[in-house]
Parts: structure tokens; sequence; C-alpha cells
């Protein structure tokens, strides 16, 4: 057992820790490709210290590198190099008998080139993890939707303890990305009918992949559809016709001169009713630019639309920076 604190709260909470925990710590945050830093480093060094075996690093190169599936969909060939680097380095610091698994490991992934893509999986309550394929730059070919940023975890974590919201009815998610959050709805809250949408083609692309990758399609329940949905041209007919009970957003407030654009189609989506009465419509941002969100709200309020900030998750699920201003609202007319 380990006494620790806590750290990915803005409030450092002390904890008891036990081993098994520690090495799902390594596992989740390895295939999330977190920062490196953040790992549990001192847990291990304390355990080696005070273990005359190596075991624990054996453990944690099962849950990582040796996993089926970091063979199967593997982070960055960078990042594992880094990773196992700073796992000999606190190994050898031990002073204990090399051991040649974890050699092995690290020759095998420099002998391989690095690419443009790499896997990010997060693993669920349910057991089952969500693989995107991601891009391993920030901004790639003309757009910023190649990766996973923190307000789609957000709401991914939001909709897993919120799963009466989109049980059993057709959601409409704009600004999918990679749909990591889509993706999380589909495998665990069972709604009816899921549509992802963007409007980036490069974007488009990756997600129908990553849709298909975890084995969603529109044949089975439930029903999938990636849409290019263009937020200027997107008609009151259409938006009925997909005919979406819930809508969700994430991270789509981030450009000034976007704003309009999304105000417009929201109000078209709050006008347009389902069965009667207008979609339960979220949205979670990470505030980066006070005005910039500031601005959204405005325009919101100009355009007779109100919003109620929603309570964020309470249970931890994914590893992502915590340290960044999340915001989720809920809009009505």
């Amino acid at each position: 057992m380990y006494l620790s604190k806590d750290q990915t709260d803005k409030t450092e909470v002390t904890c008891i820790r036990n081993r098994a925990d520690v090495i799902y710590d390594f596992k989740v945050s390895f295939f999330t490709m977190g920062q490196l830093p953040n790992f549990p480093w001192n847990f291990l060094e304390r355990e080696l210290e005070n273990d005359s075996s190596s075991e624990i690093i054996l453990d944690i190169l099962k849950q990582t590198c040796l996993h089926p599936l970091c063979c199967k969909h593997p982070p960055s060939v960078r990042y594992r190099r880094l990773f196992l680097s700073l796992l000999i380095k606190r190994h050898e610091a031990s002073g204990k008998e090399p051991l040649d698994e974890l050699y092995d490991a690290l020759g095998e992934v420099l002998g391989v080139e690095e690419g443009t893509e790499c896997y990010k999986s997060y693993l669920l309550p349910c057991g089952e993890a969500v693989s995107l394929s991601e891009s391993t730059a920030v901004i790639s070919e003309g757009t910023t939707g190649l990766v996973t940023w923190e307000a789609a975890l957000y709401l991914a974590e939001w909709a897993l303890e919120n799963t009466h919201l989109f049980t059993d009815r057709t959601v409409l998610e704009l600004g999918s990305g990679v749909g990591l959050t889509g993706i999380a709805v589909c495998r665990s809250c069972r709604p009816s009918s899921y549509v992802f949408s963007d409007c980036h083609l490069s974007v488009l692309h990756r997600l129908r992949d990553n849709v298909q990758l975890n084995g969603l399609d529109n044949q089975n329940s439930p029903r999938v559809s990636v849409e290019h949905l263009d937020w200027e041209e997107v008609t009151e007919k259409q938006l009925r016709e997909i005919g979406a009970a819930t809508v969700i957003a994430a991270d789509v407030v981030y450009d000034p001169d976007i704003i309009g654009r999304l105000v417009k189609l929201l109000s078209k989506i709050l006008r347009c009713s389902a069965n009667g009465s207008p979609p339960d419509v979220y949205i979670s941002s990470t505030i980066r630019n006070p005005d910039t969100y500031n601005s959204f709200k405005h325009q919101l309020e100009s355009s007779g639309i109100q919003h109620e900030v929603m309570t964020g998750p309470v249970t931890h699920v994914f590893f992502y920076n915590r340290q960044a201003t999340i915001e989720m609202i809920k809009l009505y007319i």
C-alpha cells in the first residue's frame, strides 16, 4: 500500500493506493499517450527499493508495451521509445540485475520507423477500449480535428454518468473529430442511432476509419452514420430528417471567426422539434481564450438562446489534463 497525493485535480487529496492501482495507472496513461512525467514513477521507485525482485517492472511491461492492445493499436514509436527508456532508467538506478525483456522491447521499437499516425486507446468502465487513429501532430492537414481534446474526454465522462440522456435516442454530434465521445456513447449509453458529423474532409476520412475500427456500423444497434455537415449550408429540413433528441459538441468554440455560424446552426437545431419537443443540446468547451468564449455566450443570448452550466463528471474515467478549464452548458430557448 502507498500513501500518495493525487494531483489530477487542483486540490491535492491524500489517498492510499495499492500496487494493482499503480500498474493500472501505468496502463491507462500509456495507452492514452499521457505526459510521461505524470506517470507514478515515485511508486515504482519505492517498490523497487523495498522488493528484491523486479516483478513490478515485468508487470508494467506486460500491461503496456507487451500487452496485446499495443500490438494491435500501438502508441507512437517515439512515445514507446521514451517510455521504455524511462522504465529502464528506473530499473538500472535500483541496482538490480538487467532484464532481457526490457532491452528486447526497446530494441524492437528502435527498429521501427516513426509514422505520421498513431493510436490512442481509452479504457471504458466496462473493460472495453476505444481505440483511435490520430495524427502525431497537433495541427495536421490544416485542421486541429485529427487529435482528441480534453473537452471531448470531459463530455464522454459526463455522458457515462448521464446515460438516460442518450439511451434509446437519436444523437447528433457536431464536430466529432476523431470520434472519441461518440464511440464511448455508442459503447456505453445505448442510443438507438448516432450521427457523427464534421465538415473537414480529412477529419471525416479519419472519423469513418475510427468508427469502423471500433466495430460500429449502420446495420447493427446502435445505427451509426458519419455525415458531412456544413454549418452554413445545413437546412432545417435536413435536421428534421436526422430527428435528434440529443445534440452534443465538444471543443467547437475555439475560433472567433466561426462563432456566428455555430450560433446560427444551434438556433436552427433548437427550433427543429423531435417528437414535438426541441432536442437537448449540450456544448463542452475548453476555455483557452475567455474573450472568445464570452463572445460565444453573448451571441447565444442575442439569438434568444439561454444556457445553463452543467455540473461536471464525478468519476474520473480517462487520463487527461484536469488543470484545463472546461465548462459544459445546456442550451434552450
